[in-house]
Formats: C-alpha cells, sequence, structure tokens
C-alpha cells in the first residue's frame, strides 16, 4: 500500500495536536474527575501522576516506535517487526479500542444531550436535586441516549473518513485549542464558589491511607485510558510520522498536555462538587453532567459557558474517538485493501452495535449484572484494569525483548535528543515497566 493511500501528519503541531486530543477527552474531562473523587481526592491523583510519568512516557514512546518503524496498523506491526503469535498483541488491542469505544459514544451522546439542554436554557434554570433527576431520566431512557450515541458515531466516522491530515489533523488543529481555553475559563469559576477549598484540600492533599491495591490498579487504568496506550490508536499515529520527527520530544509533548487537561479538570469539577453539596464518592459516573451545570447556573452569562463546554466536551471526545476507530479502519486498509469509506463503515456498526447492550445497562436491562457490575461497569473494568495493562505489558515485552535494538536505534538515528537516554529507556522497557504493571495487575485482581 503506497504511503499517499495510508496517508501522513500534514506538520509536527498537527501530529501533536491529533495525538494530545487521542489522550485528551472523556477520559480527562469525564471520567478523571470522578475516579478521583471516589478514590481518595489526592491519593488517586499522586498515585495517577506516577503512573503516567513512570510507565506513560515511556510505553507511550513504545507505540510509536513500533509505529513509526512499521508504518503499519497495530496488527500489521507486530507482524512486520517481531512474527510468531505477536499479532495477537496488536489484534488484542484493536478489540479493547472498538469495546471501549462502544461505551464512549454512549457518553459522548450523552454530552451532545446535554449540549441541546443548555442551548435551551434547561441546566440553568434547574437546582441540584432536578439535574440529578434530568441526568437519571436520560441515561435509563431507553431511545434517546441511543439516537444520540448513533450521531455521534456518525460524526466520528466522518472525520476518520475525511483521512489523517484532512480530516484528524484539521479538526484537532482547530478545536484543541478552544478546549484548554474554556477549562481555564471554567477551573476559575469553580475555584471562587462557596467551600471551593475543601473540594480544593480533597483533590490536592492525599490521604495516604486510601491507598490499596484496587485504588493502584484503578490509577494505572486510567492512566493508560486516557493516553490511549494498549488499545493500537497511538501504533496507528506513530505510522503516520515523518522519520524527521523526534520520537521523544513528541511523546513528552503529549504526556504532558494531557496531564495539564486531567489536572484542570479535577480543579474544575472536585471544587464544584463539593461547593454544589455532593459527597465526593457518590458522584459516579454521571459526576460531570450532575455537577457542572451547577456552575455554569452561577456564573455570569452561565448558559453560554455551558453551551460552550459541552460543544467542547463534544469535540473533545471527537478527537479521542477517531483515534479508538483509526486502529480499525487501519487494519482493513493495509491488511485487507478496503476503501478507507468501507472500513470505516465497518468500524461504526460493530461499535454501535456494542454500544446498544451499554446504553440498556443503564436503564431497563440495569438488573443483568456480573461480579455485582453491570454491562457498562463490567466493559470498562474489562478495559480499563486489565485489557490496556496487559496489552501495554505485552508492547512492552515485545519492544524490550524482540525488537530492542532496531528500537534503540531508531531513537538514535532519528531523534535529536534520543541517544544519550535510549539505553536506558530500554532497560526500563525490558525489566521495571512489565514487573510494574503485573504487580499492580495482581494487586487490582486481589482487591477486587
Amino acid at each position: 500500500m503506497s504511503a499517499p493511500t495510508r496517508g501522513g501528519w500534514a506538520s509536527r503541531f498537527g501530529f501533536i495536536m491529533a495525538a494530545a486530543g487521542s489522550a485528551i477527552g472523556l477520559g480527562n474531562i469525564w471520567k478523571f474527575p470522578y475516579m478521583t473523587a471516589s478514590h481518595g481526592g489526592g491519593a488517586f491523583l499522586v498515585v495517577y501522576l506516577l503512573c503516567v510519568f513512570v510507565f506513560g512516557v515511556s510505553l507511550l514512546l513504545a507505540e510509536l516506535v513500533l509505529g513509526r518503524m512499521s508504518k503499519r496498523n497495530p496488527i500489521g506491526a507486530f507482524r512486520k517487526l517481531a512474527g510468531g503469535a505477536w499479532p495477537a498483541v496488536g489484534a488484542l488491542g484493536v478489540v479493547t479500542a472498538l469495546i471501549i469505544l462502544s461505551f464512549y459514544i454512549v457518553v459522548s451522546g450523552w454530552a451532545m444531550a446535554y449540549f441541546v439542554y443548555a442551548i435551551q436554557g434547561t441546566l440553568t434554570q434547574a437546582d441540584s436535586g432536578e439535574l440529578n433527576a434530568l441526568f437519571g431520566h436520560l441515561v435509563s431512557n431507553p431511545v434517546l441516549p441511543l439516537i444520540y450515541a448513533a450521531i455521534f458515531v456518525a460524526l466520528t466516522g466522518l472525520v476518520v473518513i475525511g483521512g489523517v491530515s484532512g480530516g484528524i489533523e484539521r479538526m484537532a488543529k482547530l478545536f484543541m485549542p478552544l478546549l484548554f481555553l474554556i477549562l481555564i475559563l471554567l477551573v476559575m469559576r469553580s475555584l471562587t464558589l462557596p467551600n471551593a477549598g475543601r473540594g480544593l484540600a480533597f483533590f490536592l492533599q492525599p490521604d495516604w491511607s486510601a491507598i490499596d491495591g484496587h485504588l493502584i490498579s484503578a490509577a494505572l487504568g486510567q492512566a493508560f485510558f486516557t493516553l490511549s496506550l494498549g488499545v493500537g490508536g497511538m501504533i496507528t499515529y506513530g505510522s503516520y510520522m515523518a522519520d524527521t520527527q523526534d520520537l521523544g520530544r513528541d511523546a513528552l509533548s503529549v504526556v504532558a498536555l494531557n496531564t495539564v487537561v486531567s489536572l484542570l479538570a479535577g480543579l474544575m469539577v472536585i471544587p464544584a462538587m463539593i461547593s454544589a453539596g455532593i459527597t465526593p464518592d457518590a458522584g459516579g459516573p454521571g459526576t460531570t453532567f450532575k455537577v457542572l451545570p451547577t456552575v455554569f447556573a452561577a456564573m455570569p452569562a452561565g448558559n453560554l459557558f455551558g453551551i460552550g463546554f459541552f460543544f467542547l466536551l463534544i469535540l473533545a471526545a471527537l478527537t479521542s474517538s477517531v483515534s479508538l476507530l483509526e486502529p480499525v479502519v487501519s487494519f482493513f486498509v493495509d491488511e485487507h485493501g478496503l476503501k478507507r469509506s468501507s472500513a470505516t463503515l465497518i468500524g461504526m456498526v460493530f461499535c454501535f452495535a456494542l454500544a446498544i447492550p451499554v446504553s440498556l445497562s443503564f436503564g431497563v436491562w440495569h438488573h443483568i449484572q456480573l461480579f455485582g457490575l453491570t454491562i457498562f461497569g463490567l466493559m470498562d473494568y474489562l478495559t480499563s484494569n486489565l485489557a490496556l495493562p496487559i496489552g501495554s505489558l505485552l508492547t512492552a515485552l515485545c519492544v524490550g525483548w524482540v525488537v530492542r535494538r532496531a528500537a534503540v536505534d531508531e531513537l538514535a538515528n532519528h531523534g535529536r535528543l534520543a541517544a544519550p537516554w535510549a539505553p536506558m529507556w530500554l532497560f526500563f522497557i525490558r525489566y521495571v515497566a512489565p514487573i510494574g504493571i503485573v504487580w499492580i495487575l495482581i494487586q487490582g485482581l486481589f482487591d477486587l
């Protein structure tokens, strides 16, 4: 398959915005605040940051290396560089991406519904009790969330069909800077709400007694979730990179931007949650949708901020959802010679089919549980706590023990800053990351 057919990034800035957009999305703005609130506040934050910078940077770099060296999708990358049974690791990532995307589009559909509510003025006219009821009525409706999910997956498909530079990169360059601006404005308002200081203390002051195996496992899964590790997205994005790009510098840029947005999201939501009288560990998946409207109601021109926030939340979700769909599309294009449009349609259909039981698990299928988890909870746990860490573990083993010297050469030959630290990175990928991930996985399983 020729390079023009696969496509590529038009600029380094475009790649960073797209890769950061892949990492920055619902995982930061929707999931991170409620995960932090339900796992001890500051204690979870500390462990999460350690996981991001101890494991995230090196593993993100490993995926980018695999992608750029192979110029292939995740399955094709492992086949070309490692052979044997290693393509199964890429297949695990692609399947995991589809499962995550199935509940990702459901939550993104909620964001679309709240964008409509904001336009109608519903959010700023309701008190906290009415907002809780509004969210409950939305997610328990058997049809409406699926309509919004269908609209969102269609938007995702349109961007992916547009190609790498013409669709994904163009969108990311336009909207990611706006997301930062709106987040900063909302953080400033949240921190001036009554009792916001208590929320700030809860978020930033660790309660070390809250740290256990379950918290550590959840923090690692959240780190992988927000960085799009273990699903093949970064391998695919790396495959579109130019050989002249500095992989180390670009990986650090993506991780830094992702971390800043997570911190801003926590500063935005958790103080507002405390101010609204919501118990931190009672927020759950609906935290963002129940709490933020109370912030908008207290702001001058709050309805306009509400419209802007949920619009940009949709866009942030879109930049992440395309990175989940892109590995699937790249696989069909690279391995089976399908047109991008046909490959995209196949991925969209599979994704929406999986989204149906996820959405219904908040309503008519809420009683269907396994191991005490709803369908949504089970998919979230299996992907975030098991599939993503396992996929990253196997990626580290492949890069560290099979690809190894070729990976170091890739960094040293093309990255201006690579030569001094590349051998140290290889040592970490070979020994430290696998041992750490295995230990954390075991701790999480024992504490389930």
